[in-house]
């Protein structure tokens, strides 16, 4: 990691551990009892906000560390990618660690998003890492093996033993292109997954491997993956599924999402978890509604099947890295879609 990078962790975290220190909590906002239910957040982004001085505040505008306001509106997990050799070191390994103690020292659940990629690994792009370009399927199979067993490692030896871990980013037509395209190649494909698959399961037997695809709505795409990986023998524990509507249509895609997951426990006798959802942020009121519901319609799941709904970075504001789905407004301060979480 380059000193650079290390020098701004460090000073991000003894920030962020100052204001946990001194935080207070919103007096109109309870603390819901312990839940099996995962209420999340995805929050990759968080150290390098902290390191480019963007702050998190409550309500009543006092400076609060950004998990601590999480868990303040309800949220018990996080959720953090990894990347391979990423510019700059965010999300690498070190940064990883660094996010996840955190969140385990705030007795925060979490789980880790292997992209298998130096940058963003979703259903436009699944890029193999630089170092990996040249390797065919055997070599890639061992390097997604090793760079999985690697960091759980590096995250067991910290303390900290991710609850999921999701094998693959969005994978709606695979990973690690062209090698792994499922459209071109299926069982390559699940060759990469299931290599991934048991080196977490060497790691933390305990972990449970997710499988990610994104428009949770689209039931087509989910028997056409699942199937393409049952057929071929691979293994996963839960399916992951990503949900971004908008005010106009969120009810519609809702519904869709529900008729989805029981067809997916139904098909596969395996639990779902929605791993990603966003609205933008300047449409709070409706995102509470939408938020509320699909929790509510997880939760309906037969068999407690439904194991949680995390928020894609809600902390993100003022269009960090142009992004204008998170859920806390241009001062900083959490939306009233946020409230949904308060359940």
């Amino acid at each position: 990691m380059p000193a650079s990078v290390a020098k701004n962790l460090l000073a991000g975290l003894a920030f962020s551990f100052l204001l946990a220190a001194s935080c207070n909590k919103d007096m109109n906002e309870q603390q819901p009892a312990k839940s099996t239910f995962a209420y999340g957040a995805d929050v990759g982004w968080l150290t390098q906000m902290e390191a480019a001085g963007m702050r998190f505040y409550d309500s009543t505008g006092t400076a609060t560390e950004c998990m601590q306001l999480l868990k303040q509106y309800g949220m018990n997990a996080i959720r953090l990618r990894v990347w391979v050799n990423p510019a700059g070191g965010w999300n690498n390994t070190a940064d990883v660690v660094a996010k996840a103690v955190r969140a385990k020292n705030l007795g925060m659940r979490v789980m880790i998003d292997f992209h298998y990629s130096d940058n963003w690994a979703d259903p436009g792009q699944q890029t193999k890492p630089a170092a990996w370009a040249s390797l065919d399927l055997a070599g890639m199979q061992a390097a997604v093996y090793d760079h999985t067993f690697n960091v759980l490692t590096a995250l067991k030896t910290n303390g900290v033993t991710p609850e999921w871990v999701q094998v693959g980013n969005e994978t709606n037509d695979g990973m690690l292109w062209p090698t792994g395209k499922a459209s071109v190649n299926m069982a390559a494909f699940a060759a990469l997954v299931k290599s991934g698959y048991d080196a977490v399961k060497a790691v933390n037997a305990s972990s449970k491997v997710i499988v990610h695809i994104s428009n949770g709505y689209d039931n087509n795409l989910y028997r056409w993956i699942f199937d393409g990986l049952q057929a071929n023998g691979v293994k996963w524990d839960v399916i992951g599924m990503s949900l971004y509507p908008n005010a106009g249509d969120w009810q519609l895609r809702n519904d869709q999402c529900l008729a989805n997951m029981n067809d997916m426990i139904s098909r596969y006798g395996k639990e779902i978890m929605i791993a990603e959802v966003g609205m933008p942020w300047d449409e709070a009121t409706a995102c509470r509604a939408f938020i509320a519901d699909i929790i509510t319609k997880t939760k309906s799941l037969p068999a407690n099947k439904g194991l949680g709904v995390f928020y894609w970075e809600p902390q993100s504001y003022n269009n960090w890295q142009g992004y204008t789905k998170g859920a806390f407004d241009n001062s900083g301060k959490p939306t009233v879609a946020m409230k949904a979480f308060l359940q």
